[in-house]
């Protein structure tokens, strides 16, 4: 029998939780009516929607109103950036109209981003709003007073995420949180990555927007949220009826709701000890690759100040593409790919001043709930062996 490849690839998406498979499967068959109806139908469905809300909001210290649900993490970071940007009565949008001149809005964000983050702010740029990309060091983190300095009359919003998808930096977002609210400016943060993995509680971080993606916390894809703070507005992207208090038209989909309800309250149970528990198995896998290789393995990303379940390595004198190739037996992502006879590296490495020479190898390995000791033993034994081209 031939055995499955160990997966080491859970900041790509995460197999869906049997608790959450469950609940889903549980409102497939019973709760079938619209949550908008008046009846004893639609009352059951809309009770089983505030309750997923309320599972959302406490995951993250909110309250259940300022949770917004959406079609994904994707869609949750658009309405933020967007949304923000379009509800504003000047700037771009009045150029469209015949107002004022397109240099009045103005959004801030870091060369790292994840292109759900990355991509509307361009979108935003070609309808006229200035644009700053701020950079960040070697380790992936930016630095608050570079936010500061940044931030003008005009900014409209900054977007920073959370943690980094690619090498796991967590970003000063307290500290950006605090900058922005000295000078009234609203802040986003895509937390997709971090849910589940660390503690997150939305009154310490001070944010005024946050993405939640129900695929990186063990709910299906297709799901997700926007935490936007009580007194924050955003202009829908999605118009119709007045669904999600107007935030976001569309009858909701109360079974995926209900699973990333109760993929909330799992995550929530399972802090701190999740953390800990990840932490130990990525440390583990890096000691024993970094113990066979020594400097042929260079490690990307901060190495304190990031998500315990991420380990974005350089296996030098590879390429990650090629590299993985050869590892059928472990399921991961690179940071590089080869087109046409050249190596690519990403963006986020290149952000970091990573030299190609040495990130052209990068691979992420990334951990979570389901992985094993002795997963991590044998991944790493296939790893360095394939390094060492034995």
């Amino acid at each position: 029998m031939t055995r499955s490849p160990i997966y080491l690839d859970y900041n790509a998406t995460t197999p869906v939780e049997p608790a959450v498979a469950d609940a889903i499967a549980l409102a497939i068959r019973d709760l079938w009516g619209n949550p908008s109806s008046s009846h004893a139908y639609g009352k059951t469905a809309h009770e089983a929607v505030e309750k997923a809300r309320a599972q959302v909001a406490a995951l993250i210290g909110a309250v259940p109103d300022e949770i917004v649900f959406t079609g994904g993490g994707s869609e949750a970071s658009n309405l933020a950036i967007k949304g923000t940007c379009l509800r504003q009565p000047r700037g771009f949008l009045a150029r469209l109209f015949g107002g004022r001149s397109p240099g009045s809005s103005h959004v801030i964000t870091t060369a790292v981003e994840h292109p759900a983050t990355l991509q509307p702010v361009e979108f935003l740029r070609r309808l006229g709003c200035r644009v700053t990309i701020l950079s960040v060091d070697r380790f992936g983190l930016v630095n608050p007073d570079d936010v500061r300095r940044a931030i003008t009359p005009r900014t409209t919003l900054v977007t920073v995420m959370h943690s980094n998808n690619e090498v796991g930096t967590l970003m000063p977002i307290q500290e950006i949180a605090a900058v922005c609210r000295e000078r009234g400016v609203p802040v986003h943060t895509d937390c997709a990555q971090s849910l589940g993995k660390v503690s997150v509680d939305v009154r310490e971080l001070g944010v005024d927007f946050l993405t939640i993606a129900g695929h990186k916390l063990y709910a299906p894809k297709g799901v997700g949220a926007l935490f936007v703070r009580r007194g924050m507005t955003v202009e829908p992207l999605i118009h119709g009826a007045g669904h999600e208090k107007g935030r976001r038209a569309g009858t909701e989909n109360v079974p995926y709701l209900v699973g990333l309800g109760k993929a909330a309250e799992v995550a929530a149970r399972s802090l701190p000890a999740a953390t800990d528990r990840l932490r130990q198995l990525r440390d583990r896998l890096h000691d024993r690759l970094k113990s066979a290789l020594g400097d042929r393995l260079v490690l990307n990303g901060h190495p304190e100040r990031r998500l315990p379940n991420t380990l974005n390595v350089n296996f030098v004198g590879h390429v990650g593409a090629e590299f993985l190739e050869k590892v059928p037996g472990v399921a991961a992502s690179t940071g590089s790919a080869c087109h046409e006879g050249k190596v690519s590296q990403s963006p986020v490495l290149c952000a970091m001043g990573i030299p190609p020479e040495i990130g052209r190898g990068a691979v992420r390995l990334s951990i979570g709930r389901y992985t094993t000791e002795d997963e991590i033993d044998c991944a790493a034994t296939i790893l360095i062996r394939a390094a060492k081209n034995e």
